[in-house]
């Protein structure tokens, strides 16, 4: 209670620096509307002396530290070290709010110089990943207050199609202006090329030099690229560029910079998502061996048997579920669906049922019964293995041990190789030699049998806990990791600890060799380097709790410019999939005979080509935009807005998509829209025949967060 009224009276903490920025904004737009009589030389000319200016005032501060930092080299008394040490670290943060200080002067004429440039590049045309574009942005006033934001180290959260990609541009050319580079860190390869493109002409009609880390770059272009005053790229490229700088043995092959300014675009998935994944340089082993060719046969018949099983018991929950059944049995069905979850969780028969509340909540509670009463061991002594959804894990049980036993007993006897090697030693019979003879013999059967279970349990793990399409896709005989939040191939990434081989083994391809990690870095501690770190996503305030916590980064919703317009329907379920998709189907013919565009969201590549396969029955022409069909990407989101364009894609079209409506699909019918029902009719059974994009999600995905990028 105390909260709102502190609320009310003071306003909250978004408001307050709403009303903080408001004056900022009224000073940008007079000095912009002075620029317009300077010729494009004085403005350039302008921006040189403002660098010129910071840099008069930065470095004395920036001497004195090169200095102190000089001593401390030479210095090898204790004492001294530990007075420099301190010299450094004080004299770094007064030049850090020196710094800070020095460009919030500048920057109310440094965003309005970048709003006048954006201004003088309008009708201007450039070529955009191979497709010409037209400039016709000038930043609005919210963008201005994004911008800010920005600058003063947040997380700027602005809603689609508010341009976050232009906002970035004022923040990144004003910090680009000390000359320590500044990154803008995107989601993926495409989103880093398009954005540098696109925005470069604001950085180069002044002279600012613009570069791109890509996958599959060499040394040079990486070290030409980071040279630069500013600096795009996928989020892990960076980390793995320090990786490998920490591994370099002399300063020239290094290529990375200042750890200094970076925004970091869809800050939620880069910052939260894919916080705690790390970042791994691995080698090939000198000695790889492993056994994944021969065990994969048993391993497969294992899975087949176990699949029976399931069969076995699905069958028989039909018959208990069955209303006209005198012999359905609750206990029997109870235990068999226990013994499904516990079999195969992933079964889709298994899975339609628990899609059932009152079953869903009959087999928790006897789980906790078993639990409880520590019996599931005895029940799991029914199945081949037992799978772990929850922690990604596969148990091999005693049925399971027999069948894969049948041809070497003792496969799961393990002797301690410690008791070998001493029984060995006190062998009175051995001479010295054939001691280290046999030792040597034994350690190599004891490395093969560990090797061979290690093996047996990922095998199990990849035919259970991974299904092609959705973690992962096989292209060109190779196993490419599809990534979980934005749905897109990760070439060159592989699971470790054996999984990928193991993958690779069930997929019939080429086995590589196995790998040992050099260096390993988690994005969230790579970030926590940077001296100032922001943000720019649509989806933050979920998470504001940790953003705050972890990075220290507060969040400000941005207003949109105009306002949201977009009618968001109820969720419909249906009794089955099946249902589902045909209703999909239909909804997409019916906006597709009104030329109005469709995009269809998807949380995997399997849902996405089973739409696909019914669309091409009906005779709709359309696109896919998956992890198999990502090399058309650019091609496919220029066509989604055209009238009458169909579109199904995973979370790839989420993150940093930017459809364009066509011509045709805006035609202002904004009284429609004021006067019309907002809910669904036997007039308008699909919504309002309202001007652009008809959104459909397939499905809810595990984070809400992606759900809330199709809006």
């Amino acid at each position: 209670m105390l909260e709102k009224i502190l609320k009310k009276v003071f306003g909250d903490k978004n408001s307050q620096d709403l009303k903080r920025y408001e004056p900022v904004v009224q000073e940008i737009n007079e000095i912009f509307s002075g620029l317009e009589q300077y010729e494009d030389e004085q403005l350039i000319a302008r921006v040189q002396e403002i660098k010129q200016e910071i840099a008069d005032k930065l470095n004395p501060l920036r001497n004195e530290l090169a200095k102190l930092e000089q001593e401390y080299r030479e210095t090898r008394e204790d004492s001294e070290r530990n007075r420099l040490d301190n010299a450094i670290d004080s004299t770094k943060k007064e030049l850090k709010n020196l710094t800070k200080s020095t460009l919030d002067d500048y920057l109310p004429e440094v965003y309005a110089i970048v709003k006048d440039t954006c201004r003088r590049l309008l009708g201007k045309k450039f070529e955009v990943r191979g497709h010409e574009v037209e400039w016709n942005m000038v930043p609005f006033d919210v963008q201005l207050i994004g911008a800010m934001a920005l600058h003063d180290g947040k997380i700027a959260e602005m809603a689609t199609g508010e341009g976050k990609t232009l906002v970035a541009t004022m923040p990144l050319f004003l910090n680009a202006l000390v000359g320590r580079g500044v990154h803008l860190v995107t989601v993926n390869d495409y989103l880093a090329s398009r954005d540098a493109e696109w925005m470069s002409p604001v950085f180069q009609f002044h002279g600012l030099t613009v570069g791109c880390i890509t996958t599959g770059m060499d040394f040079d272009a990486r070290k030409e690229a980071y040279n630069c005053d500013i600096t795009y790229g996928m989020n892990s490229e960076f980390g793995f560029d320090y990786l490998r700088d920490n591994m370099a043995t002399s300063p020239d092959q290094l290529v990375q910079r200042d750890f200094f300014y970076a925004i970091v675009d869809e800050v939620d998935s880069i910052l939260i998502d894919e916080a705690r994944t790390p970042l791994i340089i691995s080698g090939p082993i000198a000695q790889d061996k492993n056994f994944y060719h021969e065990l994969r046969p048993a391993i497969a018949q294992l899975v087949q048997l176990q699949n029976s099983l399931v069969q076995k018991y699905l069958s028989e929950i039909r018959e208990d579920l069955d209303e006209n059944n005198p012999q359905s049995d609750n206990n029997r069905l109870a235990k068999n669906l226990l013994l499904v979850k516990r079999a195969a969780p992933r079964n889709k028969a298994f899975m339609k049922l628990m899609q059932d509340g009152e079953l869903k909540k009959m087999v928790n509670d006897i789980e906790g019964i078993y639990l409880r009463d520590k019996k599931l061991p005895e029940l799991d002594n029914n199945l081949f293995y037992v799978v772990e959804e929850r922690h990604n894990s596969v148990d091999l049980c005693e049925k399971g041990r027999e069948v894969l036993s049948r041809k070497d007993k003792d496969l799961f006897v393990v002797q301690s190789l410690d008791e070998m090697l001493a029984e060995i030693d006190n062998n009175p019979e051995l001479s010295e030699q054939e001691k280290q003879k046999e030792k040597s013999l034994q350690t190599n059967r004891f490395m093969d049998k560990s090797e061979k279970l290690h093996n047996i349990n990922q095998l199990l793990r990849a035919f259970t806990l991974f299904e092609n399409d959705q973690e992962y896709v096989v292209i060109d005989n190779k196993v490419v990791i599809v990534d979980e939040f934005t749905g897109r191939q990760m070439p060159g990434r592989r699971f470790s600890d054996g999984l990928h081989q193991a993958l690779e083994a069930k997929e019939n391809v080429e086995i590589e060799a196995g790998t040992q990690t050099f260096a390993t870095i988690t994005l969230q501690n790579y970030f926590r380097m940077y001296e100032k770190l922001a943000g720019m996503t649509g989806t933050a305030v979920t998470e504001e709790a940790e953003f705050m916590e972890i990075y220290n980064l507060p969040v400000m919703v941005i207003p949109t410019n105009v306002p949201v317009t977009r009618i968001d329907h109820d969720d419909l379920i249906y009794l089955g999939k099946n249902d589902k998709y045909q209703a999909i189907i239909n909804e997409i013919i019916y906006w597709h005979e009104r030329q109005k565009p469709v995009l269809v969201g998807t949380v995997s590549v399997e849902v996405s080509e089973i739409l696909s396969r019914l669309l091409k029955r009906k005779g709709i022409a359309h696109n896919v935009l998956n992890a198999r069909q990502h090399q058309r990407e650019a091609e496919i989101i220029a066509e989604a807005g055209q009238p009458g364009a169909v579109t199904i894609a995973t979370n790839m079209a989420g993150r940093g998509t930017d459809i364009k409506l066509g011509k045709g699909v805006v035609e202002g019918a904004y009284e429609s829209y004021l006067n019309l029902p907002k809910t669904l009719t036997a007039e308008f059974p699909y919504g309002l025949p309202l001007d652009g994009l008809h959104v459909i999600g397939s499905e809810r995905h595990e984070s809400r967060r992606i759900d809330r990028q199709l809006r």
